[in-house]
């Protein structure tokens, strides 16, 4: 997994693992950018190849490469950080927009994912969804690598952070 460096650990916090999100996001991106390449060929289509449609290309591909860049930062910039005690969701919702989530794992009542269409299947992404017993109830972590997998590992470090504080743990299962 990918490592992370957060300043404000406690200092006996240990990190299990760090969620990101998953590739597919960059083909989105990337399909932005072949979509802007079609205007730009409409609009020289339209308009010829005078200093208008120049101007008019160069302007909008100003206001467009930003488009992508904060598209990008907001992949780049969106994890979820499982400590031994914490869970820590970091969610870039746009440009100068950040919301950083965090809870203790004891508060944490269960952990689903989905796997919503047939891209997220073959692909093996979709959110994560804590669900917690504090004020806020659902943080999802859209684009995550590995649903199924990364839910059960979190699930195991509740359960391991649980077990050692001695809270009974509660099992819908049946088990």
């Amino acid at each position: 997994m990918a490592k992370c460096q957060l300043n404000n650990l406690l200092p006996w916090e240990k990190v299990e693992f760090v969620i990101r999100r998953h590739w597919i996001v960059f083909v989105m991106i990337a399909l932005y950018a072949v979509w802007g390449v079609f205007l730009t060929i409409l609009l020289y289509w339209i308009l010829g190849f005078s200093v208008f449609a120049h101007l008019l290309n160069t302007v909008f591909w100003m206001y467009y490469l930003m488009f992508l860049y904060v598209n990008w930062l907001n992949y780049e910039l969106d994890l979820i950080v499982v400590t031994d005690s914490r869970l820590i969701a970091v969610e870039q919702k746009s440009f100068l927009n950040r919301a950083v989530w965090e809870t203790y794992l004891d508060k944490v009542q269960e952990v689903s994912f989905q796997l919503k269409c047939l891209l997220a299947t073959l692909f093996d992404y979709g959110p994560i969804l804590p669900k917690t017993a504090g004020s806020t109830s659902r943080f999802d972590m859209t684009f995550s690598p590995k649903p199924m997998e990364n839910a059960r590992k979190l699930n195991n470090v509740i359960d391991a952070y649980k077990v050692r504080r001695g809270i009974k743990l509660e099992r819908q299962d049946g088990f």
